[in-house]
This record gives structure tokens, C-alpha cells and sequence, in this order.
């Protein structure tokens, strides 16, 4: 045990990789055996991580040495530069591709998002603008929620909360749209760029659309990326400015 704490300690950000390759595994396991692809993988793994932080303290269940290399991992450095590197990878030329309508849905759906996260988390007793705003933004995905919390510097428990509040969003997209997308007429790619547009959530939008019509991924996911970004750039900055203005 000796030997195996000293490679891990030496090597904590390696191991944390591994631990999260392990989770991300699990999760793929049940999302395809139990779940029939239902519940995306991605959003049964943040439902385990945030299971496991219980265990911790301030920051999890990295204040454990043996997986201090979660805290660099999950860490702020780390977060920000997947979520820029993701942004690269998308061509804004693109989006032209949407029409005015997959950008009339992009303001629309991050707008009404975050004022409705708003809503339930005044409903829940914050009141303060920093928690309201982090809260409004996990409402819009839960990679908005955490980089709007670090950039108003609320605490840990609170872009918790925002994550938390975007899982749920992922798993009723998922398992609602097939449900109801006889019902909104979901069978055109212009309808797929609307919906993503207006839902958001990436992971929720493409495996609510997969078990929808497999031609439909596409156009869903195209706006719903942008949407992330659009999110990360409105909710820190007008939107809270917004929330500052009115209380």
C-alpha cells in the first residue's frame, strides 16, 4: 500500500485521469445495458461525480491524498481550457447554415433558460446576485453554470447547485423529446436546428434527437453548441449586469 500511495502521489493527475476514465466507463456500461441509451452517458458520470464529492470535504473527495489529483483535474485551469478548445473546434461559418431562426432560437433559448433558473433559485432562497446568476446559468448547461460561478467568484456549494440544475435539464431533454416530438412536428432538420437552438444542452439535445430520428443529430447539435458558447459569453456578463440593474 505504501508503494501504491507514493506512484499515485507522484502521479496524481495521471491517476485522476484513470479514475475518471474508469467513471466515464461505468457510466457508458449503464447507459447502454440499463438504459438503452436513454440517459446519455455524460450525464449518468456527473451524477456519480457529484455522488462521490459527498464523501469529501471542501473540495470532495480530493482533500483525500490519494485523489489530490482531482483538484487540478477538475479544476478551473483545466475546465476553461476544454471549454475554449471546444469552441475552436467549431466554425462560425456554419451557423449561417441555421438561418435566422437557429439564431433567433440560440438568444431566445439562453435568454428564457437562465431567467427561469433564476426564478427557481430565488424560489429556493438565494437571493444574492452572484448565486442567482450561477444557478440561472447551470439552467442553460451545466458547463455555463461553473464558468459563470468562477467568474463572479460564488463558492463551491452554489456551482454545485448550477451543475446539478444542468444534469436535470440533460436528462428531461433526453427523455422527454422522443416523447413529445410527434407532437412539435421534431421531424425536419430546420425543426432539429430550432430544437437545439431553444433546449441547448448538447449531450440532452443529441441523445434526445438519436432516439428521435438518427438524420436529426446533426442539425440539433450544431446549434446547441453554439449555445454553450453563447451562454458562457452572456450569463457572466449582460445577464448578470441585468440581475444587478433590477435588484
Amino acid at each position: 500500500m505504501e508503494i501504491i500511495n507514493t506512484v499515485i502521489g507522484k502521479n496524481g493527475l495521471i491517476f485522476a485521469f484513470l479514475l475518471v476514465g474508469g467513471i466515464m466507463l461505468l457510466a457508458r456500461f449503464i447507459s447502454i445495458r440499463l438504459t438503452r441509451k436513454r440517459i446519455p452517458d455524460v450525464a449518468l458520470a456527473i451524477l456519480m461525480g457529484l455522488g462521490l464529492a459527498f464523501f469529501g470535504t471542501e473540495k470532495g473527495i480530493a482533500d483525500i491524498p490519494l485523489f489530490s489529483g482531482l483538484a487540478l483535474l477538475g479544476g478551473s485551469m483545466l475546465r476553461d481550457f476544454s471549454v475554449v478548445a471546444t469552441a475552436m473546434g467549431a466554425d462560425l461559418n456554419k451557423i449561417k447554415q441555421a438561418g435566422l431562426a437557429g439564431v433567433i432560437s440560440l438568444f431566445v433559448g439562453v435568454t428564457f433558460s437562465f431567467f427561469v433558473g433564476v426564478l427557481i433559485a430565488y424560489s429556493l432562497g438565494y437571493t444574492d446576485v452572484e448565486s442567482l446568476a450561477t444557478i440561472g446559468a447551470g439552467a442553460c448547461t451545466y458547463i455555463v453554470g461553473p464558468v459563470t460561478g468562477t467568474a463572479l467568484g460564488v463558492s463551491s456549494e452554489i456551482i454545485a447547485i448550477s451543475v446539478a440544475t444542468g444534469v436535470v435539464k440533460t436528462l428531461v431533454a433526453t427523455i422527454f423529446t422522443p416523447i413529445i416530438a410527434k407532437k412539435i412536428q421534431l421531424d425536419n432538420p430546420h425543426a432539429a436546428v430550432v430544437f437545439g437552438g431553444l433546449i441547448g444542452t448538447t449531450s440532452g439535445v443529441v441523445a434526445g434527437l438519436a432516439a428521435t430520428d438518427l438524420k436529426l443529430v446533426p442539425y440539433g447539435a450544431l446549434t446547441a453548441t453554439f449555445y454553450t458558447g453563447l451562454g458562457c459569453l452572456l450569463c457572466p456578463s449582460v445577464f448578470y449586469l441585468l440581475l444587478k440593474f433590477i435588484a
